[in-house]
């Protein structure tokens, strides 16, 4: 392990491998299941860059790539989400929940209803076992409640 390297990135380490991932995105009308694969590795135990492929709704090719990581000066989980359909690169920070199974990631972004607004988002990553972990995807709606609009369950091939 490097100088600085703490506790929480242990946490970010038990990410690292192959997934296949099967998701929901309910946000659109009639959606069905989607399939992709992840390989997750860590940069020298400090950062972890999640590299995933799939398909969009309509066929298209879909990649996205996650970088994490632990700031311990801010005593936060940091990173950054690009995906390959959308020109809005999201910036993450975030902590563990009193659990410590699921990493809670506060972000802004594009409003979901009216993407001429921005609007915070929340992604959450949360292991059900060493071997199957679950991402939410949620917004804050003017009302000031999360909207889940996508769930994906990530398993581990290897």
């Amino acid at each position: 392990m490097q100088d600085g390297s703490q506790i929480e990135h242990e946490w970010l380490r038990q990410l690292v491998g192959e997934w296949q991932v099967k998701s929901d995105a309910s946000a659109e009308p009639g959606s069905s299941e989607h399939t992709g694969s992840e390989s997750v590795r860590s940069l020298g135990g400090m950062w972890i860059v999640c590299d995933g492929r799939g398909e969009m709704p309509d066929g298209t090719p879909a990649m996205t790539m996650m970088s994490l990581g632990y700031d311990p000066v801010k005593g936060r989980y940091v990173g950054t989400f690009v995906g390959s359909m959308m020109s809005h690169l999201w910036i993450y920070e975030g902590e563990l929940d009193a659990t410590g199974k699921t990493l809670v990631l506060d972000t802004e972004g594009p409003g979901f209803v009216d993407s001429s607004r921005m609007a915070k988002y929340q992604d959450r990553i949360e292991f059900v076992s060493a071997d199957h972990r679950l991402l939410t995807s949620a917004y804050l709606d003017d009302g000031g409640v999360w909207q889940e609009f996508m769930r994906a369950h990530y398993r581990r091939a290897s």
